[in-house]
């Protein structure tokens, strides 16, 4: 059997990688839109592309940055989905690229005991290492919709995995 010394931190910073390839794919999806389609509503069920920003900023702040990091953190989680705050596509990138940032050395100043921790966020208990694979899964999902939904507007291909071999 392999030696599972570090195996929780080596998730960890794979998981931390996952984040910042998947803050990039947001940047480039919002390379296609202008400033009048970033809050664009879809329909009453489906949010905007603003919206689904502004709840990824809450939910890693709630998660990462509070939960696993300690800082002080009020979430208002329903205003995710329905302020409409008159900020630009530039502010709300900055805004999400330094949660995300933030937030990746959080992940990665994670101990091996850290990781396999409890913790208790929005009510549910989790170890470490499981708060961060939640916090990943639910990035990309809202990354796919994001994406989705610049094309579903703008009629394009992002190219989001052209620097990869994927037919190899």
């Amino acid at each position: 059997m392999p030696d599972s010394s570090g195996i929780a931190t080596e998730t960890a910073g794979a998981a931390a990688d996952r984040l910042q390839r998947g803050l990039q794919r947001i940047r480039k999806s919002l390379s296609f839109l202008g400033e009048e389609e970033l809050w664009k509503d879809f329909s009453p069920n489906l949010s905007s592309i603003g919206n689904l920003m502004l709840h990824l900023i809450g939910n890693v702040s709630q998660h990462v940055l509070s939960g696993l990091g300690g800082r002080v953190y009020e979430r208002r989680r329903d205003q995710e989905f329905t302020a409409k705050p008159g900020i630009g596509k530039t502010q709300l990138w900055e805004r999400l690229s330094d949660t995300v940032g933030n937030a990746v050395l959080v992940i990665r100043g994670l101990s091996e005991e850290d990781l396999s921790r409890t913790y208790t966020i929005q009510g549910m208990r989790y170890s470490g290492l499981a708060d961060v694979v939640a916090v990943l899964e639910h990035f990309s999902y809202h990354v796919g919709q994001i994406a989705f939904a610049v094309k579903l507007l703008k009629n394009v291909q992002l190219g989001l995995s052209e620097d990869a071999a994927l037919n190899r």
